[in-house]
């Protein structure tokens, strides 16, 4: 975001009061924004009069029979779409259907360019890399995916498989631009993008649920224990966090903090902590809660939410501002979202699948003052 830009963003539940009373100036028109005991929390002011944050939908744009995953840049999106030209699938069971592709989605003029297409096989995810030059991405037909990393200047791509892999279970980029996830043949593995695959030692070598990496501290649980543990690399030291029934974690883009979903019988929970478990900050409650991205400035995190805590009907698209504490929902009737935010943090995508196919939304948003 051009105008309000998170340079350290980890925010207190008292930030309001924090923002009207001890906030000091700094160098290049920063405001420091300060709670004893806390983290500091950096805004770029320049050139904004002083008001009450706030957030406005500018528009939101529909992109039908689309999934849009990520972002090259503000107006071009890796998105995933049924690719006719391919035929319907071979397989009996999904002969009504065609396969889909990865593509470079331009939104002004809603073009595509082919990225990556395999005849019978849905290609998913679509994840790209923290420099923005290589795609994670996974490839199925029926059974489980399989992921491969796609070199976006050379358009060559390799499978994360063999090795100490036996096959990659699951895959996410690292802060320091390789994949990490969980092996079929046990344990971890992380991939570089120029194809070497090593197993990650010291983790379970068997029923990794989450496997993710950030700042030298990859974050695990398994099957057998679903609360969180953390292993340092530089140490080789484990550490278990308390944080039971994580079901997903998002690093945070600086790697200071993180969201965990997490679920209690019926209910789930988001919540944030700081990268050692600690100084949880409840974001949302609800039965059903998907689709949580952070924005690149770390200001906003999406989510959609249904069946709010309380029994309130309040099932939609939301955005946290973690500036004001406040939940905005912008969308109503999106369940089961992917989100995913542009480079700028001044437009969100989300994708929903209705049992067939994805339709996407892009909402443009203005983060000012009033």
């Amino acid at each position: 975001m051009k105008a309000n830009r998170i340079k350290n963003a980890v925010v207190v539940p008292a930030l309001l009061m924090a923002l009207a009373a001890c906030s000091d100036q700094e160098a290049g028109n920063r405001e420091v924004i300060k709670e004893p005991g806390k983290t500091i929390t950096v805004i770029d002011s320049a050139g904004r009069e002083t008001g009450a944050l706030d957030i406005s939908i500018d528009a939101i744009e529909p992109h039908e029979h689309v999934a849009i995953t990520d972002w090259l840049d503000d107006e071009t999106a890796v998105a995933i779409k049924a690719n006719e030209a391919l035929g319907k699938m071979s397989l009996a069971e999904l002969s009504d259907a065609y396969p889909r592709s990865l593509y470079r989605y331009h939104l002004g003029t809603k073009a595509f360019e082919p990225l990556v297409e395999r005849k019978d096989a849905f290609l998913g995810d679509g994840e790209l890399s923290p420099d923005r030059k290589h795609l994670l991405y996974s490839e199925y037909s029926l059974g489980d995916p399989a992921y491969h990393v796609l070199n976006l200047e050379t358009m060559k791509s390799f499978a994360i498989a063999g090795g100490p892999t036996a096959g990659a279970m699951s895959a996410h980029w690292t802060d320091d631009g390789k994949a990490i996830g969980a092996a079929y043949g046990g344990g971890a593995y992380t991939a570089s993008p120029d194809g070497q695959i090593e197993a990650v030692k010291g983790l379970p070598a068997e029923g990794l649920i989450i496997v993710r990496q950030m700042k030298g501290k990859i974050y695990y649980n398994a099957n057998a224990d679903e609360s969180l543990h953390m292993l340092d690399l530089a140490t080789n030291k484990r550490t278990a966090l308390n944080l039971a029934r994580v079901s997903t974690l998002l690093p945070s883009p600086d790697g200071n903090q993180m969201l965990a979903l997490q679920y209690n019988d019926s209910q789930k929970t988001l919540t944030m902590y700081d990268a050692d478990g600690a100084h949880p900050k409840v974001i949302a409650q609800g039965t059903e809660l998907g689709g949580v991205s952070w924005s690149p400035d770390q200001r906003l995190i999406a989510y959609s939410l249904k069946g709010a805590a309380g029994g309130t009907s309040g099932n939609g698209l939301y955005v946290y501002d973690l500036l004001t504490d406040k939940a905005t929902r912008i969308a109503v009737d999106v369940e089961n979202a992917q989100t995913a935010w542009s480079p700028s943090g001044q437009a969100l995508a989300y994708a929903v699948w209705d049992g067939s196919e994805f339709d996407s939304s892009i909402v443009r948003l203005t983060l000012g003052v009033k």
